[in-house]
């Protein structure tokens, strides 16, 4: 049996706990020495972080290889390759002066996607099995750094997202909330609306602060959102100059900025034409996987007809597309300022804000869902006149949906989820809506708070 821990990231003087160290504990059980760890996710999710703790505190040493900042002497040793072991640990441990044990110590590659010919390696380097071997890597380079290298099928992943809203309560100093909600949703039982407003409240701080790391430490440390905008828009930054380096002709940071004017509109789905003028289909699916593969947005696929097997009725060029930490999208979505000011974050921390809050709950509860592990789909069909009905998440339990619908607000209004249901009603086992309310039926349908997505 697997004793449940997990891990603290450790960010400046505080301590973040997160629930990925739970999977490497798995794997290194599970795996003991037969294959390597591959943590997947965008940058500044905290995987740097995540691997040092995890090689700190599940082995008696750890040599941890930043291909991003390579010293002379270590470059040349990896450049030489991996024909000879014996010879590169031996190198190693003088270059790092640090004891390897057999079989008691990893060797960790930092951003591996740097050095593809490490990563090619890892295949003998687990054969060798002398150590474990964990990598980290930032999948927006990934793809252009493997065309010519065989993967190692010895190779286990895992993903790595912000921090979720647990993890958020957990970082804040709430560890009883989410437990007891998570009882609550089981047995379909009311807060009462005090509560759920006071917890409505804390969500939209999530909401506004996000879930990466260094945007939340600056928030406890300061306790100033203007403070936190400025973090957040160095992310950003650096995500924008990530994707000019895979595509100079700034198609891509286009697609990426334009995911919150995109979704404000009426239009059901992202039109990638309205952002990039003159764009080849082939160009767009190829632009639109090297942003999916980054895992900076997460993407929605339109369904053609909703099933249980979802992936099979999947159009790929109708899609919808949300930024993949919502802290993120609030600072995006006031890109024309110079940053954020705080009687903005104050209204929208409020529910104040004279605008539609729509798509900012559309993106939290997408970023929930695939936290969760789900891919996104939904649904659009003609409504009388001009109108049409929009299922926003389609769920798929066993061999039946769940259709969910969600709203910035407290109406209990559901009238796409019904005109699904009646359509498909052999197809759906349970209608969901997700509003900003306490939690209640409404004839056929739950109604849960916002917060309770990701128990889905």
């Amino acid at each position: 049996m697997i004793m449940v821990r997990f891990f603290w990231e450790v960010v400046l003087d505080r301590i973040f706990k997160r629930k990925a160290y739970e999977k490497m504990l798995k794997w290194k059980a599970e795996s003991n020495g037969k294959s390597a760890l591959l943590i997947e996710g965008a940058r500044r999710v905290g995987k740097s972080t995540l691997a040092r703790q995890f090689a700190e505190n599940e082995y008696k040493s750890y040599i941890l290889i930043d291909c991003s900042k390579l010293s002379a002497e270590i470059r040349n040793l990896l450049d030489i390759g991996f024909s000879d072991l014996n010879y590169f640990f031996m190198r190693l441990q003088i270059l790092y002066r640090t004891n390897l044990y057999e079989r008691r110590s990893v060797i960790v590659f930092d951003e591996v996607q740097l050095r593809p010919d490490v990563r090619q390696a890892i295949k003998h380097l687990v054969e060798d099995g002398r150590y474990d071997y964990i990598e980290t890597g930032s999948l927006i380079s990934i793809k252009q750094n493997v065309q010519n290298i065989v993967i190692p099928s010895e190779e286990e992943r895992i993903q790595m997202f912000p921090m979720d809203y647990e993890e958020f309560s957990w970082a804040v100093g709430d560890t009883a909330t989410i437990p007891i909600l998570k009882d609550l949703f089981v047995s379909r039982a009311p807060l009462g609306e005090a509560v759920n407003r006071k917890i409505m409240r804390d969500f939209r701080l999530y909401m506004l602060v996000g879930g990466m790391p260094q945007a939340l430490e600056t928030y406890l440390e300061t306790n100033n959102l203007q403070a936190v905008d400025g973090v957040k828009r160095r992310i950003i930054n650096l995500y924008i100059e990530d994707l000019h380096k895979l595509d100079s002709t700034g198609k891509l940071r286009a697609m990426f900025r334009a995911i919150p004017s995109e979704l404000g509109k009426a239009e059901k789905h992202y039109q990638v034409t309205t952002v990039v003028e003159n764009i080849r289909k082939e160009k767009t699916f190829e632009l639109l996987e090297m942003l999916y593969e980054s895992m900076i947005v997460n993407i929605a696929y339109h369904s053609s007809d909703p099933n249980a097997g979802l992936a099979l009725s999947r159009e790929s060029s109708r899609f919808k597309m949300f930024v993949g930490d919502t802290g993120l999208f609030v600072t995006l979505a006031f890109w024309d300022k110079d940053f954020t000011e705080n009687i903005i974050y104050q209204k929208l921390l409020s529910d104040k804000l004279e605008a539609n809050l729509g798509y900012i709950y559309e993106n939290v509860v997408a970023q929930m869902f695939r936290a969760s592990g789900y891919e996104l789909y939904y649904y659009t069909f003609p409504a009388s006149g001009k109108h049409s009905y929009e299922v926003d998440f389609l769920l798929s339990k066993g061999n039946k949906l769940v259709p969910v619908e969600v709203k910035s607000s407290g109406y209990k209004t559901h009238k796409s989820l019904d005109a699904f249901c009646e359509k498909f009603s052999s197809r759906v086992s349970e209608r969901i809506l997700l509003y900003t309310k306490d939690l209640q039926k409404d004839g056929q349908t739950t109604c849960l708070p916002v917060y309770m997505a990701s128990f889905l």
